[in-house]
């Protein structure tokens, strides 16, 4: 073979080399890229994916924590009578009661009463825990879809409607034997006694005390619940588990 001939044909056969390895180093790259897209698309998918078992347990374990950091709250002493937003005080119908008695100086009987209300209070917030928790369990998916898509407050709101009925009746037992206890009818009775036994004549006003703090200390652990509830679905460091992390930065 001719000199010029084997020069040509070894051209060919580097050429044919150099071309080959780049084609594979570009097929390379393109294999590359595309599992790199296609394990972006997969994790996109996976953070914008939510089961509906995911989002009922994160909401009732919003709950859960809601109603826990409420009752929490609100069962130390004077977890109703230092917090103005949730005090119980003297019902609107025993107003003009309790004006009469502190313009006659007889207020200390007003303040005992009002004092033992919140303590009866207070004491049943740590037993009411239980129901609260016992009440969440009825969840469904429905219910908790809406409950996702609804305002801040929407799982407070879906479980005082749904409950609260309930919740009372239970409840007003507890807050009956805590009113004993703190000496609350006691000091309620008086109350009455004492105006009624003034010069002048009124017209006896006496409410059902346990329904009236019931109804003001359930009020108060809702407001609370949803303070709680707040929290979570707009404040990231708020959601302590990784189910709630999960269902409250879906979509977002």
């Amino acid at each position: 073979m001719a000199r010029g001939t084997k020069m040509m044909m070894g051209l060919l056969i580097l050429t044919g080399i150099s071309v080959g390895a780049q084609g594979q180093m570009l097929r390379d790259y393109v294999n590359d890229a595309t599992r790199a897209l296609g394990g972006s698309r997969k994790k996109t998918a996976n953070k914008n994916t939510i089961t509906n078992t995911e989002i009922v347990s994160g909401l009732k374990q919003a709950l859960e924590i809601g109603a826990k950091n409420a009752t929490g709250k609100l069962s130390v002493t004077n977890g109703f009578f230092g917090n103005a937003l949730v005090k119980v005080m003297m019902p609107p119908e025993a107003a003009k009661v309790e004006n009469t008695l502190r313009q006659v100086g007889l207020g200390a009987y007003v303040d005992k009463a009002i004092l033992a209300m919140n303590r009866a209070a207070e004491d049943a917030a740590v037993q009411a825990q239980p129901i609260f928790i016992n009440a969440i369990t009825g969840m469904t998916v429905q219910d908790a879809i809406g409950i996702l898509k609804g305002n801040n407050d929407a799982a407070t709101q879906y479980l005082k409607g749904k409950t609260s009925a309930q919740l009372t009746a239970a409840f007003k037992p507890v807050i009956s034997a805590s009113l004993d206890k703190v000496n609350a009818t006691k000091y309620w009775a008086e109350v009455f006694e004492v105006y009624n036994n003034l010069p002048t004549t009124f017209n006896k006003v006496n409410p059902d005390l346990a329904s009236y703090v019931t109804d003001r200390a359930l009020n108060g652990v809702f407001l609370y619940i949803a303070e709680e509830e707040g929290k979570i679905r707009n404040n990231p460091a708020a959601r302590v588990t990784d189910i709630l992390k999960k269902v409250f930065s879906y979509g977002k």
